[in-house]
């Protein structure tokens, strides 16, 4: 197969406030269920129409985890539809459906003595399963969870959401402006004894990246997340949360050794390792629709 030119993320994500009021809609009147059977038809629209996603998924499938063409199509479909389950479940849950859903946590007591001590935490994710779906849990940080976020688009879907749903728990550090700004509102709140979340698995140039081998081949990632979490030697945690089975959703955190003061690169090499153990298990929940590989 002929090696697929990377395409960089535009900042912005897969659907519109149209859509995400549809399913909205759909789940307030006609149920969780009805959504998911819906979405099974929605699925069937983005593969041949979404063609820049569709080859990076099947490019995933195949170049990554050396899928044979049968499974890899089939892989395709699921891995849209778990995309679509978790805008859904994102929707339900913060509609107050959250008692539909099974929550299990791993780490989760270490990972709260950890904020517990005031000092900020730097929370590392990935566009894997649903993140949001674990914000309810930190009641007790509500107003002071900070997300720094890039999406051209959130706004509008924002409003399209909160319109039929509760408002989110956390507070977004944007950064479309000033770049000093961002860092000192996130240092800010790390100063506050406040955590601040960041994806660790998206950037929009290749200006300020770092490199690092991740499942078999070279691939860039943000600087900016382990440089501030290196420069400020907080404390640093993974967090991932993964649907499974049944409506269940697992938050896996993993406390980071920081007692040696790793570097940024030894912080990405440590995150690279930790995602690549949680996509062996869940390969269909990784939602970077654009080619990631140079």
């Amino acid at each position: 197969m002929e090696e697929a030119k990377r395409t960089e993320w535009s900042g912005k994500s897969r659907g519109g406030g149209f859509g995400h009021a549809f399913f909205v809609f759909l789940i307030r009147h006609c149920g969780i269920r009805s959504a998911y059977l819906f979405l099974a038809l929605v699925c069937c629209y983005f593969i041949p129409f979404a063609p820049r996603a569709t080859a990076a998924v099947w490019d995933y499938y195949r170049r990554r985890h050396r899928y044979g063409r049968l499974r890899a199509a089939a892989a395709l479909y699921r891995h849209y539809y778990r995309f679509g389950q978790t805008l859904i479940d994102r929707v339900a849950i913060r509609a107050g459906m959250g008692d539909c859903y099974d929550f299990r946590f791993d780490n989760y007591d270490a990972f709260m003595e950890l904020l517990r001590r005031g000092s900020g935490v730097v929370m590392i994710g990935a566009h894997v399963g649903c993140w949001e779906a674990g914000s309810r849990f930190f009641s007790q940080y509500e107003g002071r969870l900070n997300v720094v976020m890039y999406d051209a688009e959130w706004a509008r879907i924002r409003e399209a959401v909160e319109r039929h749903a509760d408002m989110r728990n956390y507070r977004i550090i944007p950064v479309n402006g000033p770049s000093l700004d961002v860092v000192l509102k996130i240092k800010v709140a790390l100063n506050g004894g406040e955590p601040v979340c960041f994806q660790g698995d998206r950037f929009l140039s290749d200006e300020h990246t770092l490199t690092a081998r991740f499942m078999g081949a070279e691939a860039r990632f943000p600087e900016g997340p382990f440089l501030l979490a290196a420069k400020l030697q907080t404390p640093v945690v993974f967090y991932f949360a993964v649907r499974e089975a049944r409506r269940r959703y697992r938050f896996l955190f993993t406390i980071v050794d920081t007692d040696e003061h790793p570097t940024s690169k030894e912080l990405l090499d440590r995150y690279v390792g930790a995602l690549e153990g949680v996509l062996d298990h869940y390969p269909e929940q990784w939602y970077n629709f654009y080619k990631f590989w140079a």
